[in-house]
């Protein structure tokens, strides 16, 4: 693994892994994100107040992974935290229990490198049982589809000046944080690419936060509605600023018509 210089040549890039208590998945998560092909790339790890031995496991590593402390505030709180410490051109992230393929970073850069407008690239995620699942537990919780259309956080490199247009992770959010972030994109008009290769393995337990933080759900309705709102104010100020326009332009046509 090479954390190389950052130059124009080979592009900077931050990675930043928020984990609370992640001591089961951590250490196959940095070392998937260590062992990327790519040359010039930095590991942030943000621990949100963990109380079990992730600060450890992320300590082992060495100078490979940048190491961050702070009091359990969430996982918004620990995202952001770490884009403030990143020096990278371009942005990812990797939730603790997941994984990446080797040649995440190599194929996304590529596509930049084909696609210079593009403001970020995607690519496709399989979702895996962890193997501590016995027959019974996986029944009961369902893959809807083994490989999908990675719309992830984990999944996502993005352009750093891009990825601040839109702004941070919002905080109020708990279990929809890259939701909220990505629509909010979205109205900004960023542009993406989904690869057609899987670049995540995303691991199904237990304990997934969408499993164990069911009460949360209504949050995703509450999301979508708030960018519902912005789309139709952005539309009423954008009539608005249309009328402006043409008031202004028959002013002064008709100061025009005056003069002649």
């Amino acid at each position: 693994m090479s954390t190389g210089a950052m130059t124009d040549k080979v592009p900077f890039v931050s990675v930043v892994i928020p984990v609370f208590n992640g001591e089961k998945y951590l250490r196959e998560a940095i070392e998937s994100v260590l062992s990327q092909t790519y040359g010039s790339f930095e590991v942030i790890l943000v621990d949100d107040g963990s109380t079990d031995n992730s600060g450890e496991i992320a300590k082992s590593f060495g100078s490979q992974v940048r190491y961050s402390y702070q009091e359990n505030r969430g996982q918004g709180f620990a995202m952001n935290r770490g884009i403030e410490l990143s020096r990278g051109r371009f942005l990812s992230f990797l939730d603790d229990d997941d994984l990446w393929k080797k040649d995440k970073l190599v194929r996304q850069m590529a596509v930049f490198k084909d696609n210079p407008d593009i403001d970020m690239v995607f690519g496709q995620v399989e979702q895996f049982y962890s193997s501590e699942l016995d027959e019974n537990r996986r029944k009961k919780i369902k893959i809807p589809a083994k490989v999908m259309p990675g719309f992830f956080k984990g999944s996502m490199l993005i352009r750093r000046d891009s990825f601040l247009r839109v702004g941070t992770f919002d905080t109020r959010w708990k279990l929809g944080d890259f939701i909220d972030w990505y629509l909010r994109a979205r109205e900004k008009g960023l542009t993406s690419i989904m690869l057609g290769e899987v670049v995540m393995l995303r691991r199904i337990h237990a304990n997934n936060t969408g499993i164990r933080e069911r009460r949360l759900r209504p949050e995703f309705a509450r999301i979508l509605k708030a960018s519902l709102d912005r789309r139709r104010q952005q539309k009423r100020d954008s009539v608005e600023l249309s009328n402006v326009f043409c008031d202004f332009d028959d002013i002064r046509v008709s100061g025009t018509n005056t003069k002649s």
